[in-house]
């Protein structure tokens, strides 16, 4: 373990790192490309306006190592409001230490906190690893199927 770690709200200075973390991060989910400047402005529209979501990030003195990203938003099916977690990502130089089990207890345990009715989560059909890390920390599958339409060229 890193001495020294902890987790605290994102913030703008934190947007280089947390750039690099979703390039990262994009270079191994099959349905995205890494584009700095999207990933960039995508955070900034966060961190800029916290009613969007909340970034949360796990760092010490000198690095940054993981972000948990939740994005709020509405169920008609709850009646309230809810999480997306967007984004969880560790270096990944730090993986298989802890960290993640670490930002996603921390993101749980403030969604509670906050009230939210539910926290949902999208991850790669093929990425098994990730699946089982989920199914560890008590979330399970849907028989929703993932959908998109893409409103720009």
């Amino acid at each position: 373990m890193i001495p020294n770690l902890r987790i605290e709200p994102a913030t703008l200075e934190d947007l280089p790192e947390l750039t690099e973390l979703l390039i990262e991060l994009f270079t191994i989910e099959k349905d995205f490309i890494p584009d700095r400047e999207k990933q960039l402005r995508g955070l900034r529209l966060i961190l800029e306006n916290p009613s969007r979501g909340r970034i949360f990030v796990l760092k010490n003195e000198t690095h940054l190592i993981g972000m948990i990203n939740l994005l709020i938003t509405i169920s008609t099916a709850e009646g309230g409001f809810v999480l997306l977690l967007e984004d969880l990502v560790v270096r990944h130089d730090h993986r298989g230490q802890g960290y993640g089990s670490k930002l996603i207890e921390y993101g749980v345990a403030y969604a509670k906190q906050k009230g939210f009715l539910r926290l949902t989560l999208l991850t790669d059909k093929p990425n098994q690893r990730a699946k089982q890390f989920y199914l560890r920390h008590n979330f399970v599958e849907s028989d929703m199927i993932p959908m998109r339409l893409y409103l720009r060229d």
